[in-house]
């Protein structure tokens, strides 16, 4: 499974080690996504979504229900 939020979208961005003689090697820069547990009252159920902690941020902000709203709009199984 890829490590992509599923709110948000974000995926992981790359970019360069670079060593003291100025050396680079790519490397990665992962998101930090967390598996979480949300209860649905309307649905009297549990959603459990990878969401990256800005993902959080906007479920705190605009509330589980109608962020699961969205998703579904945009055609998201959840």
């Amino acid at each position: 499974m890829s490590r992509v939020c599923d709110i948000t979208g974000k995926k992981p961005m790359f970019g360069n080690n670079v060593s003291h003689a100025h050396n680079k090697s790519r490397r990665r820069f992962n998101i930090n996504l967390q598996k979480k547990k949300f209860w649905l009252p309307d649905e009297n159920r549990y959603v459990t979504l990878r969401i990256s902690t800005r993902g959080m941020r906007v479920i705190d902000k605009k509330g589980i229900t109608r962020v699961v709203k969205d998703l579904r709009a945009k055609g998201v199984k959840v």
